[in-house]
């Protein structure tokens, strides 16, 4: 079978997050082995099918110099944003090459080490720049954030200005803190990955409880008497409502005389009358921290890629079950404590259970893969396609579906008030 052009590269992803805790964009990784001449319109053309234009916008970081290059000299205006690193431009061929595209109107981003910016020759070519910060310039946001929450701003602004500018994308911001300065407070585009460590460790001695949009939304969709099928789509979207709705499906105080393995089961047996009950009990300890949401967001976008990874055609079982498997592999950083125990007592399928605790099993390859493309090491994901035999193009199908079928969709109605 010939080589195709998405057979022919390597992917990988971050996600792009706006100031409502929202994706607004995904810089996909593209990683060739440049050992062959790759056709760059023909690459663009199949990402442009694949990537309708409700999707969030796309920035491409290509790895291989020879690519970029050619991307620059030849996409069509409308084409994805694409990224270009501070150290390409010492080449002063592919300086010429941004030049030239600036020209033509391609919408470039500027990338560089911490600390660094563009120069005056280069800056006016770039749309924006994606920025890391160093630890002075980090130090000094914080300081500036801190002046501003303590009332001491007016007095002291004219000592420390905050180093984080308006518009630009900001990576590797490794604090909540300063997350939130970026973002609510300085008006930065986007930033690029989630401080999840960060974030996490500010509930260390409290339990996270599940959304408060999601219930809301969970309560509006039965008292408007919506179908199994979105009542189901909403709690599966809430990591942590999934996963204590199955234990409290599978509670002894309910008595029921068959174990529940999915949501799609919980729902039938349970009901539409005792979900709306238990759902109200949840709602008064319902958190509406906002940068909570990027976590459980790239849980459930791993989970639905594993979906489309498996390919599971009109399984709907099979589907539910591996994306399941995908929501549940990262649960313990919700829970705050070890897989072993969060999954213990579950009445899941084995190979569930195999696959998430042991790296075992027929789910194991779809879950080292969805694992391994959040990441630029693209060249990893490569070697994990041979070593399991999955076909390369296949995957990278797989991660452009999930990634450009990401949506938001808030509850709406006076629960909310």
């Amino acid at each position: 079978m010939a080589q195709t052009v998405l057979g022919s590269v390597s992917l990988g992803y971050q996600l792009l997050w706006n100031q409502l805790r929202q994706i607004s964009g995904v810089q996909l990784f593209i990683g060739t082995d440049d050992t062959s001449h790759l056709d760059a319109t023909h690459l663009l053309k199949v990402l442009g099918e694949l990537w309708p234009e409700q999707a969030p916008r796309l920035l491409l970081s290509v790895q291989s110099p020879r690519l970029l290059s050619d991307m620059l000299a030849h996409a069509p205006i409308d084409s994805p944003w694409i990224a270009v690193d501070d150290q390409q431009l010492r080449d002063p061929s592919m300086a010429q090459r941004v030049h030239q595209a600036h020209q033509r109107g391609l919408q470039l981003i500027w990338r560089g080490e911490p600390g660094l910016r563009p120069n005056a020759a280069m800056a006016p070519c770039f749309l924006r720049s994606m920025v890391t910060l160093t630890a002075d310039e980090a130090l000094a946001g914080l300081r500036v954030s801190l002046r501003k929450h303590s009332g001491t701003e007016s007095a002291q602004a004219g000592r420390v200005k905050s180093p984080v500018l308006a518009g630009q994308i900001y990576e590797s911001v490794a604090s909540r803190v300063l997350i939130e300065h970026c973002l609510d407070e300085q008006a930065a585009w986007a930033v690029a990955g989630w401080p999840m460590e960060d974030v996490l460790h500010g509930y260390r001695h409290q339990r996270i409880q599940p959304g408060h949009r999601a219930i809301v939304g969970l309560i509006e969709a039965i008292d408007a008497d919506q179908s199994v099928e979105l009542i189901e789509h909403i709690l599966s979207e809430e990591p942590i409502l999934t996963y204590r709705f199955l234990r409290y499906a599978n509670s002894a105080g309910l008595g029921l005389r068959t174990e529940i393995e999915s949501l799609r089961q919980g729902l039938m047996v349970l009901g539409y009358s005792l979900l709306r009950s238990w759902l109200l009990e949840q709602l008064p300890h319902a958190t509406s921290d906002m940068n909570l949401q990027p976590v459980r967001t790239a849980m459930v976008v791993r989970a639905r890629l594993m979906e489309h990874l498996l390919d599971a055609g009109d399984g709907d079982d099979l589907r539910r079950e591996i994306y399941l498997c995908g929501l549940l592999s990262q649960i313990d950083v919700m829970l705050g404590e070890s897989l072993k125990s969060a999954l213990s007592g579950f009445p899941l399928p084995e190979r569930l259970i195999s696959a998430i605790l042991s790296h075992s099993g027929p789910y194991a390859p779809y879950l080292d893969m969805a694992a391994a493309l959040e990441s630029p090491a693209t060249h990893a994901t490569r070697l994990l396609c041979d070593s399991h035999q999955m076909n390369h193009e296949s995957v990278n199908r797989a991660l452009l579906r999930t990634l450009s079928a990401v949506r938001h969709h808030p509850a709406k109605g006076a629960l909310l008030a």
